[in-house]
């Protein structure tokens, strides 16, 4: 297999004073002269977030998001058919959407690499570089995560050097050899959110990377380890939640009091500070705010109890007034379409991911918004669901009501408090609360995942089990290794 990346790696710039997120690709620099001072460090460091903003990173339009039962496609029925095929599940080795992930996911892990690999020769207090490393290590240990999630077995890389054929390793090996590990260091090494300075807001905290281990846990199953740390998170004091539910999305909430770890960003194109992930969502035609993809379903419209404050504040509905402007929607897209010709069944509305949404009147200001990761509220529903699974019913219910408490927003009237302590509904009731609580963040696909129910909430869209829980390896990838990379079962 070739190296992961064969272009010259470009950095951001730090300086005091300034937001090391609201700088922009100021140069670029040679790795064989790279990393003798410690501004090199921090250089190499910031070159790693800068990844976060590409595009591609958050898989592009984003398809994982299309692939749950919480949205479809979306935008004009013309516009990008190729990602039609994860709509419906017919996607293959060759799709460029997945090549795009996993290579920008292998540029993230080189970059982390990069820093891991040589900041112990460089002349720096021991402290700060023990933290430079630390979110080196974060920030590749979240991103492997991603990329075992999405691809099963892939080839392990921890250094800057592989050699040019490499096999797939046991995702569970990554788990234990390098995913945990490197959390562990990040928990020692960083420092809690509230210990940095408002100018390094963003970077990785001691709380990400518990937020971040306790959900390798809950993915892997193992209930006692995921409520260890999740527990930790909230014991730290370092986050609650905002009391208004949508100030969580707005740019007014960026860092907020429930934020964990976000990717920053600038209202200017990417190589300024910017990025495209709320663009590629934002509402089509009048306004023109975006591409329109990754358009809310019906199911998740229908999945919100009545009164529920947090469905206006996720969804764009046709003839919704922001900003004082309305939004009337595209002209070449149907208001409703429906699944037949007799327009009985809804299939789709016209409407847009309200969490994207970001004040202005061109599509520029929509490059500003910063990527919510991890939230407190994913964080209490994960305790939730790890404590109920450790047979501890009644204390999974003061989480989880917690996060109903707020959607509430001091209307007692919607949003009753869950009282079953019957393990079977409690588990359906906090799987439901995630997929209303974190709609169109890019959770639900994992979600139904990793607790089995993709095949029985997926499979009419087209989920086939034992094959479609992961994306294929891509054929060029495969290619260039001469066969070295072996294929997902299903993808043959």
């Amino acid at each position: 297999m070739k190296k992961i990346a064969l272009v010259i790696m470009i950095f951001t710039a730090s300086s005091c004073g300034d937001d090391f997120l609201d700088v922009g690709l100021v140069g670029s620099l040679n790795e064989t002269f790279f990393l003798e001072t410690e501004e090199d460090a921090i250089l190499a460091t910031n070159s790693i977030y800068n990844n976060l903003r590409d595009w591609r990173y958050h898989e592009g339009f984003p398809i994982l998001d299309i692939m749950s039962d919480e949205a479809r496609k979306g935008s004009n029925p013309a516009d990008a058919t190729q990602i039609l095929v994860f709509d419906n599940f017919t996607y293959g080795p060759g799709e460029p959407s997945i090549l795009g992930w996993y290579t920008t996911l292998y540029q993230t892990i080189r970059r982390a690499n990069l820093v891991i690999e040589k900041i112990g020769d460089i002349e720096i207090e021991k402290e700060f570089k023990e933290r430079l490393e630390g979110e080196a290590r974060f920030l590749r240990a979240y991103t492997y995560f991603q990329l075992v999630r999405g691809y099963g077995n892939v080839p392990l890389v921890t250094t800057t050097s592989p050699p040019e054929k490499i096999e797939r390793t046991d995702k569970d090996i990554i788990y234990d050899d390098l995913i945990i590990p490197d959390l562990l260091y990040a928990i020692e090494e960083l420092p809690e959110k509230g210990e940095y300075a408002s100018e390094d807001l963003g970077r990785a905290s001691r709380g990400a990377a518990k937020g971040i281990l306790a959900k390798v846990y809950l993915t892997r199953g193992d209930f006692p380890n995921a409520e260890i740390y999740a527990l930790e998170v909230i014991m730290s004091g370092q986050y609650m939640l905002d009391p208004v539910y949508s100030n969580v999305f707005s740019v007014d909430g960026e860092h907020g009091s429930g934020s964990i770890f976000e990717v920053g960003a600038l209202p200017e194109n990417f190589q300024e500070g910017g990025h495209q992930y709320a663009n590629t969502q934002g509402s089509k035609g009048v306004p023109n705010r975006g591409w329109g993809f990754n358009r809310p379903s019906i199911d998740l419209i229908n999945s919100y109890e009545v009164g529920d404050p947090r469905m206006d504040a996720s969804i764009i509905f046709l003839g919704e007034t922001l900003d004082g402007i309305t939004i009337e929607g595209h002209g070449g897209t149907l208001d409703t379409t429906y699944t037949d010709e007799t327009e009985t069944e809804i299939l789709e509305i016209e409407c847009y991911n309200q969490k994207t949404y970001a004040s202005g009147t061109t599509a520029i200001e929509s490059w500003q918004y910063n990527v919510r990761i991890l939230r407190y509220a994913d964080v209490l529903l994960m305790v939730a669901e790890a404590l109920n699974e450790n047979d501890k019913p009644d204390q999974a219910l003061i989480y989880l009501n917690s996060v109903r408490e707020r959607a509430r927003e001091g209307n007692n009237a919607v949003l009753p408090d869950v009282t079953t302590t019957d393990k079977i509904e409690l588990r359906d009731a906090i799987l439901n609360e995630r997929k209303v609580e974190l709609a169109l963040e890019k959770h639900r696909f994992f979600d139904l995942v990793r607790t089995g129910r993709a095949a029985e909430v997926l499979g009419p869209l087209g989920f086939t089990a034992d094959k479609n829980e992961v994306f294929p390896i891509p054929q060029s990838e495969r290619d260039l290794s001469n066969g070295l990379l072996t294929q997902n079962d299903g993808y043959n």
